[in-house]
């Protein structure tokens, strides 16, 4: 017998968007406030997983044809990279410069290279664990 999944796939697609702007706020939260690159990274991947729930591995692979392996690599390289830009001004390793800047129609803005160690951490965290899911998965 097959199931309708309608109410399901209805609700997940609302969810997912729900859980996609919590994980942009929670990155941009991260360096005033709690939250962070390695929240955000677990509650994106949570949106991944439950695509992957809902929807069958083939549907979301076609539609999101990401390789997760390579985005936890560039996460890691972005992370890291981020502390050896500091040897590039002679100060200690993971050394955090912020500036602020006027911005037409945001007004003025603190940009800092935290922000660029956190979308590191995130794409690392992401890629981590929706690799291990999927390998989970294609073991059972």
């Amino acid at each position: 017998m097959k199931i309708n999944n309608v109410i399901l796939r209805t609700v997940t697609k609302l969810v997912v968007f729900i859980i996609l702007t919590l994980a942009v706020y929670l990155f941009f939260a991260g360096h005033n406030s709690p939250g962070g690159g390695f929240i955000a990274g677990l509650v994106l991947a949570s949106a991944f997983v439950l695509l992957f729930i809902v929807y069958d591995m083939e549907t979301i692979k076609n539609a999101i044809p990401l390789d997760f392996k390579k985005i936890a690599a560039l996460g890691a390289f972005l992370a890291v990279g981020t502390g050896f830009g500091a040897f590039l001004f002679d100060v200690p390793f993971l050394t955090q410069a912020f500036d602020y800047f006027q911005v037409p129609f945001f007004g003025e803005i603190e940009l800092t290279t935290v922000t660029i160690f956190e979308a590191g951490v995130t794409l690392a965290v992401v890629g981590v664990v929706v690799t291990i899911i999927l390998s989970i998965s294609e073991d059972v």
